[in-house]
């Protein structure tokens, strides 16, 4: 008996989503700044990928599918940059000491 591969990518994608969320999880706060900076180099490579994509039709019409997808790869990508950043710099606001008024 044979497995479709489309069933057996999608139960490699859903493990994959379980084992990501106990993963991330389970990093304690002294560990997710550093976390976050991988997160972050790891979307700027999917942004170049995506500009690779998004530019890689043969074709001469504007809107293909791959334009399509990485256009929205790029958006996405964006989003979790500047996300990745805020909540960086938020996480180390917290250890910074606070001023005492006199």
């Amino acid at each position: 008996m044979e497995i479709d591969p489309f069933i057996f990518r999608l139960s490699i994608f859903i493990l994959s989503i379980f084992i990501g969320y106990y993963v991330v999880w389970s990093v304690t706060p002294s560990l997710h700044t550093p976390l976050m900076s991988v997160t972050n180099a790891i979307s700027s490579v999917i942004i170049v990928g995506a500009i690779i994509a998004s530019l890689s039709s043969s074709e001469n019409a504007v809107f293909t599918s791959s334009s399509i997808y990485g256009f929205l790869a790029i958006i996405l990508a964006a989003v979790n940059i500047f996300g990745g950043f805020l909540v960086t710099q938020r996480m180390l606001a917290m250890y910074k000491k606070k001023k005492k008024d006199k």
